[in-house]
């Protein structure tokens, strides 16, 4: 389809006096609005106001400028089909729209913003003309965005116009701007709180009314959960720095649903900590964690936890991979993916020996999901993440016997360990590292001798370790499993009925037992 007549109408003005240039230079007839013909007027580009062309003038302080039949016909015309009517009506094609949408997320997410601010920055003429454009894609180009200026303009230079895979794709991204722009207006303005009497914004509901998900595919997956279940893997529209999302798969087989599930929870856990540390992950829970000097010597100690559950495990480290880890870990057992926040070449080069290992890089950030999702039945459970963390100087002693700073040190680990581990969490731990770690059981006693059991298995010694439990103890029974093991010091939430009854078991064993005051769930 041959151009011969743009129209272009900008907010976002990056690269439009390039591609208008390039256009003009093609000899394609360029019809524009307000600042967008300012701005190329005074870069010396002929350029035809949208007024002059319908014949009717900007009104209402340029909220009705481009709603004209001679605008809407132009992109919405067949030019089989409506040829006839468009003559007849004195309507020209316009064959490449060129339109960005006024800046409604940006102006919302200023702190000061008002009411009246994010309404004057919605944009009425800019979605509809691309719909319109994006409707007609047989006939008609669309551009929605800078970053599509430099290959279409290389293509119409080439062939003369844009051809039809080309305009089917720049329509699909056009929809998706536009839907992507609704869902955003819908979500500010229906989570707003507002003074009545004077028509102002006093604060937000973190739970709008309408939830519009936005997320853009990254890429299908091999399977889900199981072989018979489809899967893909969706990004949001803005992805968090620091998250999995930013990910970048510098080798090894292509991820799966479980491989991606696992790599977050190893990734979130790992990037908790200050220093150097190592997490191997195995059905979404924590099977070994330490804390070390340097990666080599983190991934021993984590390892070491629990040697039959890190096969085919998750490993993530919070420091640059280095030739030494890869190969320790490559020699030592399978693994399934290497997550670090920077693989140099020669750790990359370490890593090629086993070409199926995908190895992961994720750039250091603090970004992080603000609410989380879990989809039930025709329906979504939404929820603020769990990015609690506590520190020393919160925590409350409700036993006689006082924790040694050495052991607050240790209680501190296992708690940011157990905020990882599927409920009933129970975690064992000494010097920065895991000794045995219970998970995902209905009973909370059971979750303890759970971890007991993986530490005698791993010929770890638990006598003087500490335990972490991510709820509250609900009875003495996890107190007494506890002393039997020879655990020393306790970190729990508190706030059972029987708290009293609990601390007593703890006196009477002569273990210290601190409360967070917060739990840590995790289903």
């Amino acid at each position: 389809m041959p151009i011969r007549r743009a129209l272009l109408s900008v907010s976002d003005k990056t690269g439009l006096v390039e591609l208008a240039r390039g256009l003009h230079a093609l000899n394609i007839e360029l019809l524009s609005t307000g600042g967008t013909a300012k701005l190329l007027r005074e870069a010396g580009i002929p350029v035809q106001e949208v007024a002059e062309y319908t014949g009717y003038p900007e009104i209402l302080g340029g909220r009705v400028k481009t709603l004209h039949p001679k605008i809407h016909g132009g992109l919405l015309g067949r030019r089989g089909t409506d040829a006839a009517a468009m003559q007849k009506h004195g309507i020209p094609p316009i064959d490449l729209l060129v339109v960005n949408l006024y800046p409604f997320e940006a102006t919302v997410a200023q702190p000061q913003a008002t009411l009246a601010q994010a309404i004057e920055n919605i944009d009425i003429g800019g979605p509809a003309m691309l719909r319109a454009a994006a409707k007609n894609w047989n006939d008609v180009a669309v551009l929605s965005a800078p970053a599509q200026y430099a290959d279409a303009l290389a293509e119409i230079r080439r062939d003369g116009g844009l051809g039809r895979a080309s305009r089917f794709r720049l329509a699909m991204a056009a929809f998706d701007v536009v839907s992507d722009y609704d869902a955003a207006i819908s979500d500010y303005l229906s989570g707003l709180k507002l003074n009545d009497a004077h028509n102002a914004i006093v604060g937000r509901d973190t739970f709008p009314a309408h939830a519009n998900g936005r997320f853009v595919k990254l890429t299908d997956l091999r399977y889900g959960e199981n072989p018979h279940q489809s899967a893909a893997f969706y990004r949001d529209l803005y992805p968090a720095p620091g998250t999995l999302a930013t990910l970048r798969q510098l080798q090894g087989k292509e991820l799966s649903y479980n491989n991606l599930a696992d790599a977050d929870a190893a990734w979130e856990c790992v990037r908790q900590f200050e220093a150097p540390a190592c997490v191997i992950v195995k059905h979404a829970n924590p099977c070994g964690v330490a804390l070390a000097a340097d990666g080599v010597a983190a991934y021993e100690l984590a390892h070491a936890t629990d040697p039959e559950s890190a096969f085919g495990g998750i490993i993530a480290f919070n420091r640059p991979l280095d030739t030494q880890t890869v190969q320790t870990v490559i020699k030592r057992q399978f693994v399934e993916v290497l997550i670090a926040p920077q693989v140099p070449a020669d750790a990359l080069a370490a890593a090629a020996a086993k070409p199926n290992v995908r190895v992961l890089e994720i750039p250091p950030g603090d970004g992080h999901n603000s609410i989380d999702l879990k989809r039930v039945g025709s329906g979504l459970l939404m929820q603020t993440s769990d990015r609690q963390r506590i520190t020393r100087a919160e925590l409350k002693v409700a036993s006689k016997h006082q924790p040694t700073a050495k052991q607050l040190d240790d209680l501190l680990f296992a708690w940011g360990v157990a905020k990882f581990v599927k409920s009933n969490a129970i975690v064992y731990a000494r010097d920065g590292r895991t000794l045995g770690i219970g998970a995902g059981q209905a009973s909370r006693v059971m979750s303890a001798k759970i971890a007991a059991l993986k530490a005698e298995e791993a010929k770890l010694e638990v006598r003087g370790a500490v335990m972490a439990s991510d709820a509250f103890l609900p009875f003495r029974d996890s107190v007494d499993a506890a002393a039997q093991a020879g655990i020393a010091a306790i970190i729990q939430p508190g706030g059972s009925m029987r708290d009293a009854e609990v601390i007593a078991a703890a006196d009477e064993h002569g273990i210290a037992m601190v409360f967070t005051g917060v739990r840590h769930f995790r289903h």
